[in-house]
């Protein structure tokens, strides 16, 4: 396999600082070495250009120009690197994967797998904060307001999308996933079936040549991944999303990939970047045996 790395150093869907630190920590943590150790070939092709966000003190979280701007740099880098490798994208605020998804459809046939502990499936009239990071699904699949953004829209078709692990949902962004296509399997399902089969219903549901795993670390416990913005107590712990990993690379065509939200200002010892890189090693082959 041939992977490409591409850091998006941005925390413009957020309004909190330190995530766009976040490439640079997974980096540290070893993610290159991690995957040439399974045998994947990787190339790092450095970051995508991103103008630095407003000032600690901006009290305006939705800036959707650079937004705009990014998602764009996303999307022509990650269809680029496509043509011959596996693009995985670290940001960053999960606003980054509105680029990652229109860039890996562009060409292709590609379900959405959205592994998070909210359905990022607001809109600018739905979300209580402003910020985009909480809306990144809705924007990539033209939900609402978003169907007349060229910029956000991608070529995934709503129904070839799931988010699972979801354990906080807005009461507008509720009523959004329930008037789409989008299936949502939320922890309650983990808790009494099992990750592994709520993860195979998840993939049987998307009915697409290639898959799209979009990783916010604040899927797990906090107890596991405590650097992130967003944290929310009783998400999956370190085995299960090992084994949902593994699951994915054993059953999906994984066509691209983000790991999103490592914001190491708020980690204890760079604790959450090696996990995420535990966790991309998994869904790119690692096994115990």
């Amino acid at each position: 396999m041939n992977l490409s790395v591409l850091g998006v150093p941005t925390d413009y869907g957020v309004n909190r600082r330190g995530v766009d630190m976040g490439p640079s920590a997974v980096r540290y943590a070893g993610l290159v070495d991690e995957l040439e150790e399974i045998g994947v070939s990787v190339t790092d092709r450095g970051d995508v250009n991103a103008r630095p966000s407003c000032p600690i003190e901006c009290e305006e979280p939705s800036l959707f120009e650079e937004i705009r701007d990014v998602t764009g740099c996303v999307a022509d880098s990650v269809a680029e690197a496509a043509h011959d490798s596996v693009p995985l994208v670290v940001g960053g605020d999960h606003s980054v994967s509105i680029g990652s998804v229109k860039g890996s459809s562009r060409d292709a046939d590609t379900g959405v797998l959205w592994l998070d502990a909210h359905g990022d499936f607001n809109t600018p009239s739905t979300s209580p904060s402003g910020n985009v990071h909480g809306m990144a699904l809705a924007a990539a699949l033209g939900y609402g307001g978003f169907s007349d953004e060229d910029w956000a829209l991608s070529s995934v078709e709503p129904s070839d999308a799931a988010v699972v692990g979801a354990r906080s949902l807005d009461e507008g962004e509720r009523e959004n996933l329930r008037d789409s296509e989008v299936s949502v399997y939320t922890m309650s399902e983990i808790d009494s079936r099992g990750v592994a089969d709520v993860i195979e219903d998840a993939l049987a549901v998307i009915d697409a040549d290639g898959l799209h795993v979009s990783l916010d670390m604040d899927w797990l416990s906090p107890d596991e991944a405590p650097g992130v913005g967003t944290p929310v107590r009783g998400g999956v712990t370190y085995r299960e999303a090992h084994l949902a990993m593994e699951n994915i690379a054993e059953h999906a065509e994984v066509r691209s990939a983000d790991l999103v939200e490592v914001n190491p200002v708020l980690d204890n010892s760079n604790r959450t970047a090696e996990l995420g890189v535990e966790l991309v090693a998994s869904l790119f082959g690692k096994t115990v045996f």
